[in-house]
């Protein structure tokens, strides 16, 4: 197959032309946090090797991305890293704890902490671009989806110093230092865009944008301190012409606005009955949303259910199986090899 060839058969391949609300062959499929630790391969391959340089390492990142790939055969594959990578990547002195997240050093409270963060460059992040364009090169006509942090998740973990239940610091600052708020968000904004930017010029077909924590704001609050950052980091992912889906957790108040932040796909959570999504998104793509405890169950209850998930799917403009949320840790390998080639073979 020459070059011409895989660019249209990737082009066509179900997950992007799902993702443009085209017609597909079957419903396609693939998981949040695929590539991670319910796979043995990836937990022989970590051993000894802390997550954030696991991130910074061109050869580890391709190879953790493509392991779900093989083994489960789904219909696109989703860029190894992490939300703070990018920060980490500029000089923040912060790291992953085992058990516990982010945790950063020394957390933002003023305009000044704001201004004494550098913005995101290419040749700061060249094992990236490295890992993107070999992945490419391996994956033929399956997309890579590039991935990064919406900018709400990641202020609050500088706001906070690392994660947290209530938020209380995050929206201390958005509430009573606004002007700081923006400043953080809008430089947030910028890093997140430019790190998607690497991952698309170098050959990424779309990406994702997920934003962990914003099912803790209002409506309101969303609008108007919130929803123009993820905007601008949607639209500039759109100005490079691929499709962007956004992703939020506990957001069953919040779809129809992430929608229209720029979305071309949302991505529905377990708690919200897909129908449901599917009429809060209206003209969007959608994807999801299986309970990720499903896994759980027997293959049979299982599959029952991504039927369902299935059939309620048709509504949409568009439909991306997935999970609700990413999977979890303990779950079975052979339970999503069963539940990809169940969704794939589903008739339509």
């Amino acid at each position: 197959m020459n070059d011409s060839d895989q660019a249209a058969e990737l082009r066509n391949s179900a997950f992007l032309r799902a993702a443009r609300g085209e017609e597909v062959s079957h419903t396609p499929v693939w998981f949040m946090r695929q590539a991670g630790r319910s796979l043995p391969e990836y937990l022989k391959l970590r051993e000894g090797v802390a997550m954030l340089d696991a991130c910074m390492d061109a050869e580890m990142i391709t190879e953790i991305t493509l392991q779900p790939v093989r083994r489960y055969g789904v219909d696109a594959a989703i860029f190894f890293s992490d939300i703070v990578l990018p920060l980490k990547a500029v000089g923040l002195d912060l790291d992953i704890v085992p058990g516990v997240g982010p945790v950063v050093a020394a957390p933002v409270r003023t305009l000044a902490d704001v201004e004494a963060i550098p913005d995101l460059t290419p040749d700061q992040v060249p094992f990236i671009t490295r890992a993107v364009q070999s992945l490419v090169a391996e994956l033929g006509a399956t997309p890579l989806i590039g991935f990064a942090g919406a900018p709400f998740t990641v202020a609050s973990y500088l706001v906070e110093g690392g994660p947290s239940k209530d938020h209380a610091k995050t929206k201390a600052m958005m509430f009573g230092a606004p002007d700081v708020w923006d400043a953080l968000m809008r430089k947030i904004a910028g890093i997140a865009a430019d790190y998607l930017a690497v991952q698309v010029q170098a050959g990424a077909s779309a990406i994702q944008l997920f934003d962990s924590w914003a099912g803790a704001l209002t409506p309101h609050d969303y609008v108007e301190h919130v929803q123009p950052h993820s905007a601008r980091v949607l639209a500039a992912a759109g100005d490079l012409g691929v499709p962007r889906i956004h992703f939020g957790v506990g957001t069953s108040n919040l779809l129809t606005l992430m929608g229209e932040a720029g979305a071309d796909v949302v991505g529905v959570d377990w708690r919200t009955p897909l129908d449901k999504g599917i009429a809060a998104v209206g003209d969007h793509a959608v994807q999801g949303n299986l309970d990720p405890t499903m896994v759980f169950a027997p293959t049979e209850v299982m599959t029952a259910r991504a039927g369902e998930i299935i059939e309620a799917g048709r509504a949409a403009k568009g439909h991306i199986f997935n999970l609700g949320h990413g999977v979890i840790p303990s779950t079975n390998p052979d339970q999503l090899k069963a539940l990809t080639e169940f969704v794939q073979s589903y008739p339509l």
